[in-house]
């Protein structure tokens, strides 16, 4: 069964990208006992390696721990917080969402002229988030800076819990499902070496993996992810990326890799040997970690899996509970597939 409360704390977090802390420390104090070493190198990779002693070929999985967010830009003299995006994050869900600034945990709200004081021409405009405040209840610039500083994270304030039967809302599913999954998988026993690197900055470039990859380049590498599920009613089938409830997504191409169809071939056979359901993304949009471990030294075979997620890179989004356990499932019984 999946670790809920992993998961819980892992979504609550703070972790916007190369503020990865607290995930890290989530992480480590869960695979205790259950790798040979873990380290943190000069980017905030988290890296834990099993048996990587073993002459076999080397595997890595994969996540990333940062999540979008936002950065303090500045003050203005009546204390208000003026902000930048980090990761991609659509204007329109940013107002009067609650927020989580820097060390200290200020809480603030994301702000703009009210809806009484706008004109008319203004008020079907969608209001960019550089014309947007976050409120903490300073009164002054000076006030305000002693809570807060320039260039300090901001994530949104978000609960984790469960909605209807199986469902779950929370924030930053990308990709905190996915490093739940490998802390799990991790507690399994295989006779291959494994590198597990939970990278820094996704968000932000695709930052951290590049140099992790690099220190322990494996030869089979799977990422895991959380993924765009646009399953509503006025979203064509073809352009729907992944549907809750179908299963794990699998990867042919998005618009930074080509997965190794030897590898894919092989995972769609593990899945339908176990009657594992499982989807493919329809559309090739977004990237992933794979496209630059792909590419590391000599180049790597790679696969790209996830858990379909509804309102991704939003203050809140949404995962239903079997898919992650199969997607869990899947990889589980993939990588046993590699074994002798």
């Amino acid at each position: 069964m999946a670790n809920i409360e992993l998961i819980k704390k892992l979504s609550k977090a703070f972790g916007v990208s190369s503020f990865e802390n607290e995930v890290i420390d989530i992480l480590r104090e869960e695979l205790k006992g259950y790798v040979d070493s873990i380290e943190v190198d000069e980017m905030q990779n988290l890296i834990a390696l099993k048996n990587f002693d073993s002459p076999k070929s080397k595997v890595m999985l994969n996540a990333h721990m940062d999540e979008v967010g936002l950065f303090v830009k500045n003050v203005t003299p009546s204390g208000f917080i003026k902000f930048v995006k980090v990761g991609g994050i659509d204007d329109r869900v940013l107002l009067g969402k609650r927020v989580i600034i820097g060390e200290k945990k200020v809480r603030g709200v994301i702000a703009t002229k009210p809806i009484h004081l706008q004109k008319e021409s203004e008020k079907d405009l969608v209001d960019k988030s550089w014309d947007m405040v976050i409120d903490i209840g300073a009164k002054t610039k000076e006030e305000a800076l002693k809570l807060v500083q320039v260039g300090e994270g901001i994530a949104f304030d978000t609960e984790f819990e469960e909605i209807g039967d199986g469902f779950f809302v929370g924030k930053a599913f990308d990709d905190r499902l996915g490093c739940a999954i490998i802390a799990e998988v991790l507690k399994e026993e295989f006779d291959f070496p494994l590198i597990a690197l939970f990278s820094s900055q996704e968000e932000t470039g695709l930052r951290g993996v590049t140099t992790g990859a690099f220190k322990y380049t494996a030869d089979i590498s799977i990422t895991i992810e959380g993924t765009v599920s646009s399953d509503f009613p006025d979203v064509s089938d073809f352009n729907k990326v992944s549907v809750i409830g179908d299963g794990p997504v699998i990867t042919v191409k998005d618009a930074s890799v080509i997965t190794d169809h030897g590898l894919r071939k092989r995972l769609i056979e593990t899945a339908e040997k176990f009657h594992i359901p499982y989807q493919y993304k329809r559309v090739a949009v977004g990237g992933t970690d794979s496209s630059k471990i792909q590419v590391t030294k000599e180049g790597v075979k790679v696969l790209v899996m996830a858990v379909p997620v509804r309102y991704i890179h939003s203050p809140v989004s949404l995962f239903y509970l079997d898919d992650y356990e199969n997607t869990k499932r899947l990889l589980v019984e993939f990588l046993h597939s590699l074994e002798g």
